[in-house]
This record gives C-alpha cells, structure tokens and sequence, in this order.
C-alpha cells in the first residue's frame, strides 16, 4: 500500500468520524427539543386538568372542615349536656341522701352515729 492509499483512507475514516459526530450531535439537538416540547405540552395538561382537580379537591377539604367544624361544636353542646345531667345526679342523690340521713336520725331503731353506718341501711 502506498502512502497515497494510506493517506486517503485516514482522511476518510477522520470524515467520517466528523460525519458521525455531527449525527450524532444532530441527533441529540433533536431529542433536546423534542423533551423540550413533551415538558411543555405535560405542563400544559397539568394547569388545564389537574388545575380544575386541585380546586375541586380544595372545595372538597374546605367542606370537610366545615362538617368538622359542625360536629365539634354539637360534641361540645353534647358534652356540656352531659356534664349538667351528670351535675344534677349528684345533686338528686345528695337530696336522697339528706332525706335519708333525716329519716334515719328520727328513726330509734337506726343508729346513726355507729362508725359503720351508711344512709338509709336499716337493719
């Protein structure tokens, strides 16, 4: 092979290396703007679709807290009931218990100041 040969074969190998880098970089150009479009057109579809989805879902949750809010008041009406029902029981057995402990003073067959006594128990 002469040098001529070998010349002319390095400077087609060295061409088409920069042939092939150019595709290649072309390549990668391409693919660079064709992500580029895809992220936009999924940005797009998020503030269109999911936009709608995130109001619906805030409605939803500002409604929820509403009820929630509903039942947290009418627990503490209910509890607030509650503690004026628990209130007059205490009330009501004390009453009984001053009436027993009146009975239990008048009757001779009671000893009402015994150690063990307890209101209303006759033996």
């Amino acid at each position: 092979m002469s040098t001529t040969t070998v010349i002319i074969v390095v400077l087609l190998v060295v061409v088409l290396g920069i042939a092939l880098a150019a595709v290649a970089v072309m390549n990668r150009n391409r693919r660079a703007e064709q992500d580029r479009a895809a992220a936009e057109q999924l940005r797009i579809e998020a503030v269109a679709t999911h936009g709608t989805a995130v109001a619906e879902s805030e409605q939803q949750a500002q409604e929820a807290e509403a009820r929630a809010e509903l039942a947290r008041a009418e627990a503490e009406r209910a509890e607030k009931a509650a503690a004026e029902a628990r209130l007059g029981r205490h009330v009501e057995e004390a009453r009984q218990e001053d009436t027993l402990r009146t009975a239990d003073r008048v009757d001779p067959d009671v000893d009402h100041r015994a150690d063990d006594y307890r209101p209303g128990a006759t033996s």
